[in-house]
């Protein structure tokens, strides 16, 4: 085979900690430069169970160390649980291994692109850019705190950089702002997004709105779509919040045709339990048990609008990048850099809090563009007694967000700069 000299990229390589949010942003990204079906996917693990949940703060290779060293001297079953997080076939990632393959098949496979997410992979990718600096094109996505000339591009949500902001300092100590990172404002190098990447580009919603219109499309419209994540220390919710959620539920539910739930791996037992006792038997609410196929992807395409708690960015930032209603429940209890995200949607028009006085009907969308419907409204449920009137006479729409398809133009410009293209 004759040597390939012309610069062009026609592999790629994911490298991830193996959680789902942080796998997902790269693969949205590399499916978004178009190696749908030429990429393959490396994980960072590190041990889990036992005592090692008291060790994650560790570097990944420290741990792994300590971990070695204490289950030599402990015994293996006193220490840790299988990890079970994704997938047993995936490779764990080698710097050595990937650098040296890069650099050996160069001249005829061209350059690698390395895309990394997660805290956990920021130092084999960048030990892969440091041993084949001239074979290796490293995209680091979530900001990855310090020494950021590693990375050939960093993209990293606009709140990480809240931190700089002077109300943001306000609330460090000034003891303490020194060690808050980051240091500097978001050099050239640097891509800074409103949301998270994501995999729900225009075509994978038409290949999902194909697999699950059995299952979606014949429901009666509007159907609201309602994702529950699970409380964070930076957004904090318990059963309280819950049970609000559940009587603001209860209000839009007139003008619902259908309302699909479902939770995230984070969500308690104690928040899902109070939903599922109060809408299991309602024959217009469905919700996702977490058996059989994930249904995600089936209702980004088919919702008329969402009702999503503000705990997760990926969630939100998938909806938001459709185009239809998005409405946040629990913005209010965010607080640091969350909190600025949340501002950040509204600021944008792409969601807006979720009151219970939303008239979801106003949302169906026909042919294309939302219209507004007249209903007779009840005055009173029989099951929740009475209910305010509310009319939403003015139809919602906004630009979507298109963080991801913005980011891989911003990786083919910077790729252009060392005279190389993208070609898988």
């Amino acid at each position: 085979m004759p040597a390939i000299l012309d610069g062009a990229i026609r592999r790629a390589v994911v490298i991830s900690n193996g959680f789902a949010g942080a796998e997902n942003q790269c693969i949205g990204l590399v499916r978004a430069l178009g190696f749908s079906n030429c990429h393959t996917i490396y994980r960072v693990t590190r041990p889990r169970g036992g005592i090692n949940r008291w060790l994650q703060w560790l570097p990944v290779s420290v741990h792994k160390k300590l971990e070695s060293v204490v289950r030599m001297s402990c015994g293996k079953s006193s220490l840790r649980t299988p990890h079970t997080i994704g997938l047993s076939n995936v490779l764990e990632a080698d710097a050595y291994h990937l650098a040296t393959t890069a650099r050996e098949t160069f001249h005829k496979g061209g350059p690698l692109l390395v895309v990394a997410s997660g805290r956990d992979t920021i130092s084999v990718a960048s030990s892969i850019k440091r041993l084949a600096p001239e074979n290796v094109f490293l995209v680091q996505i979530q900001h990855p705190r310090f020494h950021l000339n590693r990375f050939d591009l960093v993209i990293t949500p606009r709140h990480d950089y809240y931190p700089q902001t002077p109300h943001a300092q306000q609330q460090i100590p000034r003891f303490l702002r020194r060690w808050v990172t980051p240091w500097e404002p978001p050099g050239r190098n640097v891509v800074l997004t409103v949301g998270a990447l994501h995999q729900a580009d225009s075509a994978a919603l038409r290949v999902a709105a194909s697999a699950w219109h059995k299952e979606l499309g014949t429901l009666p419209k509007p159907l609201l779509v309602v994702n529950v994540g699970g409380p964070t220390g930076n957004c904090p919710y318990g059963v309280d919040f819950v049970k609000k959620l559940v009587v603001m539920l209860q209000s839009v539910l007139w003008s619902c045709g259908s309302i699909k739930i479902s939770f995230s791996r984070r969500t308690p037992d104690k928040i899902s339990k109070i939903l599922v006792k109060e809408f299991s038997t309602n024959p217009k609410v469905q919700i996702w048990d977490g058996e059989g196929p994930n249904p995600h992807m089936g209702h980004l395409a088919w919702a008329d609008a969402f009702v999503i708690t503000a705990d997760s960015v990926s969630m939100l930032s998938e909806a938001c990048s459709t185009g239809k209603p998005v409405y946040v429940v629990g913005a209010e209890l965010c607080t640091w850099k969350f909190a600025d995200f949340q501002n950040s949607l509204q600021k944008h028009g792409v969601a807006r809090p979720f009151t219970g006085k939303e008239n979801v009907s106003c949302h169906l969308k026909h042919k294309g563009d939302p219209i507004s419907l007249t209903l007779n409204h009840p005055e009173k449920d029989p099951a929740i007694g009475p209910i305010p009137k509310v009319e939403i006479t003015e139809s919602w729409s906004y630009p979507p967000l298109n963080d991801t398809a913005e980011a891989s133009r911003q990786v083919i410009a910077a790729l252009a700069q060392r005279g190389w293209t993208i070609h898988p």
